[in-house]
């Protein structure tokens, strides 16, 4: 065997055991997507667990986001996989949870923001199919070049309390119960990558067809120019998101934990550049946010008393605070969240509609109700019009 598998294996092993990652007996549940990263997470964690008697029962859990040309070929992938390494596989589709696939989500909105849906979606596809399936733990092909990406995101657009979540190694909420790992947070991509290959492993390598308009595309790229200057950029990166994390608020670590959103959200693609959108999630929660603080604050509108007609309006909001006071606004004290059920699909939510309902309330509400369908020979009378008019034209000039 090569040096690098074992070393590979070797350090895979130690941050397992490092990290207490699992518990003898306990059921896993791997996100597999068909991509290089869940495929030689599945081959690792098989191995691993024959070599050192970890006593984890292994199966795969795949979301079939409905990307034609895409995901149906790497579920293929998938499948063989699951026949390779003997492990049971279970499939959960949008079409089935949300009555959309993402093709018919992009035909609607178009590419731009897509990846928002899709990781609203997928976070909580995973979470019910492994309900589904009685398993409390998800592990996921993070490696470190994703967590460095995702630090950096949250970083360019002024997120830090998203750090804990992006840099820890196990991550849970109030908003599932299921827990998720990350066996290789501090494995290079380029190791995976040489493991793949080195192992021959059977995994998908197309890209998702429509990943080119993530962010996270930019902030690799920043990264890799980083990494020709200084080698270890990677990981230096993945370090000081785990410091910087460590000084955030514990109150706002937690507010963001219970909103039920973080980096795996869109994450498991099997792509290399559609793992996140960039900051439409960050729009969307200052939108529920002020939508809900809205209900608390009224405008009132004092005229003087002398009837003037030249009167000077000022506006005041409850509170007694003017919108002409230069003072500057006390800091806005951190409400922890409750987290409840959703009135519509009883998905655990700290809102009393989940963001996938109210996403998919959006959609459903544009979506027309009258089908229009056209029979064969309409379509053919048409076709042959088409021609007639064609002909015309032509003879015509």
């Amino acid at each position: 065997m090569p040096p690098v598998l074992s070393i590979f294996e070797r350090e895979t092993h130690e941050t397992i055991v490092g990290s207490k990652l699992f518990q003898r007996g306990e059921r896993i549940a791997i996100g597999a997507s068909g991509g290089k990263d869940s495929t030689v997470l599945a081959s690792i964690l098989k191995t691993l667990n024959e070599r050192h008697d970890y006593g984890l029962d292994l199966c795969l859990l795949s979301i079939d986001e409905g990307i034609k040309g895409y995901r149906d070929d790497s579920l293929e992938t998938v499948k063989r996989n699951a026949v390779q390494y003997d492990m049971p596989l279970e499939i959960v589709g949008y079409d089935e949870l949300y009555g959309w696939t993402m093709d018919q989500v992009v035909a609607q909105i178009g590419k731009k923001g897509n990846c928002t849906y899709c990781g609203v979606f997928r976070r909580q596809a995973l979470d019910r199919g492994a309900a589904k399936l009685g398993i409390k733990h998800v592990v996921t092909g993070h490696n470190a070049d994703d967590i460095a990406e995702t630090v950096m995101m949250n970083l360019l657009r002024g997120d830090l309390p998203r750090l804990a979540r992006a840099t820890s190694i196990v991550t849970s909420s109030a908003a599932s119960d299921i827990k998720r790992s990350k066996p290789l947070k501090y494995a290079y991509e380029k190791e995976i990558v040489l493991y793949a290959y080195h192992k021959k492993l059977d995994y998908f390598s197309t890209e998702c067809i429509y990943s080119p308009e993530a962010f996270r595309g930019s902030a690799r790229a920043l990264i890799k120019d980083l990494e020709k200057i200084r080698p270890s950029s990677i990981l230096d990166i993945v370090k000081s998101g785990e410091d910087m994390a460590a000084l955030v608020p514990p109150e706002l670590s937690t507010a963001v934990a219970c909103s039920g959103d973080n980096e795996e959200a869109a994450t498991g693609c099997g792509s290399t550049n559609g793992r996140s959108s960039g900051g439409e999630m960050a729009v969307l929660e200052k939108r529920l946010a002020v939508e809900e603080a809205a209900q608390y604050r009224e405008t009132e509108i004092v005229l003087p008393a002398n009837g003037n007609s030249l009167v000077q309006e000022t506006l005041q909001v409850k509170g007694g605070s003017s919108i002409h006071d230069k003072k500057k606004p006390a800091r806005k004290k951190v409400v922890k969240q409750v987290m409840g059920r959703c009135d519509k699909c009883g998905y655990l939510s700290s809102q009393s509609i989940c963001k996938a309902c109210m996403l998919l309330d959006g959609l459903n509400k544009a979506r027309p109700t009258t089908e229009i369908t056209v029979s064969a020979e309409e379509e053919e009378g048409s076709t042959t019009l088409m021609r007639h008019v064609a002909a015309l034209e032509i003879s015509a000039s």
